[in-house]
């Protein structure tokens, strides 16, 4: 493995260091050479170019120190390399490790918003002062059973299935990272198991019901407009209230056949998405507008528009309870339905995770099976 130093340009002018990991690379059976890095940010900066004597000697101080550290991580890597243990490590404290480990996800985009949940959790259970060799099985016990019984929403609710399923993942990866890399002598989570992951209910129109929900009256014109894009295009509230003229591409390919395309960051993920939309949702949205304005102006989240998502499905005859989430759910049935493979709607609903997806994967055979007894029994 190779230590080094290294520098990142930021916004603000300045230059961030940051010590790399880089344990080599592989070459997958594409042929595509993957390279595999950690990144450890050190929250030191460096003037780009220094002004005056002050800043020269700001420089060099920083400079310095980052050498330091550069040389205690390499120093740790031959400790751990020829099984000579470091008796300070364990002497860290936990809550600044797991710190340090979810700031690298943030770096490589792994769920940094699950390990940033996990922590407020963390932060009312775990003492400030604990280290790293006091989290024992007891600890790592009484912490998943503060999940499971005290832990809370913001709305002051105990936490779903899948909360406390995520948050004790993220918890757990956590002390692994601390085991692998000689903080233990042995995993202290070893013979504990976590929270099962629950099947929530996903509420979704069939294709005749969306086709009711289009033939009955909103009160709302664009929010009409807004539920229905998302039947088609799949997009969360948050992005489709944000969406802007210029995200949407209105190109020609080859044969000179147009097609549309949205290019947007997500506003959960922060990740960067290229959406193909077919030309019915084009056409929902009208004349274009300026580069700068949103698609959807007016729109805006609030329980008086919940209430008519109610009231809209009720005249449409649908007794299912209807909320604007449900248009991603009903985008992603339909798709299954009508012979998109899993891996398709997983890229096209911007999942990070295949087994997101594939709850959709169960309703389908659901109504498969509920299919399989349409047809009448003969009289044999």
């Amino acid at each position: 493995m190779k230590i080094t130093l290294k520098k990142k340009k930021l916004t603000t002018g300045k230059l961030s260091l940051y010590i790399e990991y880089y344990k080599g690379k592989i070459v997958d059976a594409e042929g595509k050479v993957k390279h595999n890095r950690d990144f450890e940010y050190l929250k030191l900066y460096l003037h780009e170019n220094p002004q005056n004597p002050k800043e020269k000697q700001e420089n060099k101080d920083t400079q310095k120190l980052a050498e330091d550290i550069l040389a205690i991580r390499q120093a740790e890597y031959v400790q751990g390399k020829y099984s000579i243990r470091d008796h300070n490590k364990p002497k860290e404290l936990f809550l600044d490790y797991y710190e340090k480990k979810k700031q690298e996800r943030y770096q490589s985009d792994q769920n940094y918003d699950n390990w940033h949940a996990a922590q407020k959790h963390l932060l009312k259970y775990c003492p400030k002062n604990l280290t790293i060799e006091e989290v024992t099985p007891d600890f790592i016990r009484g912490f998943k059973r503060y999940l499971d019984t005290e832990a809370t929403t913001s709305a002051g609710i105990g936490l779903s299935q899948n909360s406390k399923y995520t948050y004790y993942n993220k918890f757990k990866a956590c002390i692994n990272a601390a085991f692998d890399e000689g903080y233990f002598s042995s995993n202290p989570l070893r013979g504990i198991k976590g929270f099962e992951m629950g099947e929530s209910q996903r509420e979704y129109l069939t294709f005749n019901e969306l086709q009711s929900l289009y033939r009955a009256e909103c009160k709302y014109p664009m929010l009409k407009t807004a539920f229905l894009f998302s039947c088609l295009t799949g997009l969360r509230w948050s992005d489709v209230n944000k969406l802007i003229w210029g995200e949407i591409r209105e190109e020609t390919d080859n044969e000179g056949k147009p097609y549309c395309k949205i290019i947007f960051r997500q506003e959960k993920t922060d990740g960067l998405e290229y959406l193909y939309i077919s030309n019915q949702a084009r056409s929902l949205l009208g004349e274009r507008k300026n580069e700068s304005d949103r698609v959807f102006r007016g729109l805006k989240y609030s329980s008086t528009n919940n209430a008519e998502i109610v009231n809209w499905s009720n005249r449409a005859g649908i007794t299912k309870h209807i909320t604007f989430h449900c248009s991603r759910h009903t985008c992603a049935v339909l798709m299954l339905e009508n012979g998109a493979d899993l891996y398709t709607v997983s890229k096209f609903l911007g999942h990070r995770e295949l087994r997101t997806t594939q709850i959709y994967a169960k309703i389908v055979d659901s109504k498969m099976k509920e299919a399989a007894n349409i047809i009448p029994e003969l009289k044999l």
